[in-house]
């Protein structure tokens, strides 16, 4: 056990552990976008449209955070994005917790999604700053981990508070945000290496050439469509699994009960994780994670009763584990040095595409075809993604050898045809984080 534990978190730099608590602070009180849809609708009344426009707009604003946050990462500085998107979100969250009207919440959740998203980019960024490629898999495993075990004490804690007072869960989220900002400002300094210093990065000779450079990468942009298909279908589990569970005549403390058995799955097998996948194909354990993710949404159009409905949390739970730490590394690999923070934004945009056309999408299918055809249609944007994974992986491999620096050793590019075993059956992860996940997500995920 010392020496898996030595191998699990030894060697990583102080800076990555001062980011490390700082998410699970921040996770331990994100309340507010768990139950968003249930205070709209039993505590506001708003009916599921309305409550899904303001989930929309909450991704409408994420966008734009992810996209300003990425360019003021690369421009401005990591830390001082961080600071002012945890300080912005923590008094829209106050705002949006007393807001009346409807266009009050709406422009409350426009505005907090911009600022809580904003940060994603610049984290993200300074996560791949100041880990070394090598010891990065263990890096986003620990810090997904942390993300989890926060929101499964969060789920579990939020249920309850709502039953008090839903303005508690906005107070705590506010508080435990603030935290988080303190923590960077006392203890984090700046990452970025500025741009005349930095190795020129291949295809971008300039900053300022950063969208023709995104916009050309193929590889990278097929890449983050592939994530915005998981994306939408995993942010079901906020905006539809919710009211489907009232459908079913289950509480909203029952709802917080069952989503966390998301984190604490994922706090109690995560940090397995990547010695389980540790030299596998990372296009195979993409894909059997999408199958394994679209199997767990697709069972929910069966589930009617809590212990149902935790099932089919379990099974995509695992899906999200094999999925996160891949990710992950992949999205760092595939960042040109100079660019990492709008590579970053762009994936986070991803996102927040999701967070906005999720909980419409979602709405829609299930108003007009029903709650059966919305699960099963989940199920099957899982395997197309799967297959996705297995045609693109070569390419992707080639893409990241090609950005490697020289110093560091290459590692063989997949095998065009080879077919090998992704992963053991056993066990799941952000986006991200997002994911999915986040959310974070997402990373997945300040949440």
């Amino acid at each position: 056990m010392r020496g898996w534990l030595r191998d699990t978190t030894g060697g990583l730099p102080r800076t990555f552990w001062y980011l490390w608590a700082g998410t699970l602070i921040n996770r331990l009180g994100s309340f507010i976008l768990v139950f968003l849809a249930i205070y709209l609708t039993q505590e506001r009344g708003f009916n599921e449209l309305a409550a899904g426009l303001v989930l929309s707009l909450w991704g409408v604003g994420g966008a734009v955070g992810t996209t300003l946050g990425g360019m003021l990462a690369d421009r401005w500085g990591r830390r001082p994005t961080l600071l002012t998107s945890h300080l912005g979100a923590a008094v829209m969250m106050l705002t949006l917790g007393f807001a009346q009207e409807l266009w009050a919440v709406a422009g409350g959740a426009l505005l907090l999604g911009l600022f809580a998203e904003a940060a994603r980019p610049a984290f993200g960024a300074m996560m791949i700053d100041v880990v070394p490629e090598q010891d990065r898999l263990r890096a986003f495993s620990l810090n997904y981990w942390a993300i989890n075990l926060g929101f499964a004490c969060a789920a579990v804690l939020a249920g309850l508070a709502a039953e008090a007072s839903y303005l508690l869960l906005f107070v705590i989220d506010a508080a435990t945000t603030l935290a988080t900002a303190a923590i960077i400002f006392v203890k984090v300094a700046e990452s970025r290496v500025p741009v005349r210093a930095s190795r020129i990065s291949a295809g971008a000779a300039r900053p300022r050439g950063a969208l023709r450079v995104i916009l050309g990468d193929r590889v990278y942009l097929g890449f983050v469509a592939l994530n915005l298909l998981g994306a939408v279908v995993f942010l079901q589990h906020i905006s539809m699994l919710p009211i489907a569970m009232a459908d079913d005549g289950l509480s909203p403390s029952t709802y917080g009960m069952v989503i966390a058995l998301n984190g604490v799955l994922i706090v109690a097998g995560q940090l397995f994780v990547p010695r389980l996948i540790r030299g596998r194909s990372r296009s195979h354990v993409l894909a059997l994670a999408a199958v394994v993710m679209g199997v767990g949404f697709g069972l929910t159009a069966f589930a009617d009763a809590a212990w149902l409905y935790g099932l089919t949390v379990l099974i995509w739970t695992i899906g999200e584990m094999l999925n996160s730490p891949s990710n992950s590394t992949l999205v760092a690999e595939l960042s040109p040095a100079d660019l990492r923070g709008r590579y970053q934004g762009v994936l986070s945009l991803s996102w927040q595409v999701a967070g906005a056309t999720a909980p419409i999408f979602g709405g829609l299918v299930r108003q007009q075809a029903g709650n059966a055809a919305l699960w099963l249609g989940c199920a099957a944007i899982g395997v197309v993604m799967a297959v996705a994974h297995l045609v693109s992986g070569p390419a992707r491999e080639r893409r990241a050898a090609a950005l490697r620096p020289p110093t560091e050793p290459a590692k063989p590019a997949e095998p065009l045809t080879a077919v090998q075993s992704a992963v053991p059956q056993a066990a799941e992860a952000a986006v991200a984080a997002p994911a999915i996940a986040g959310h974070a997500p997402e990373p997945t995920p300040a949440r």
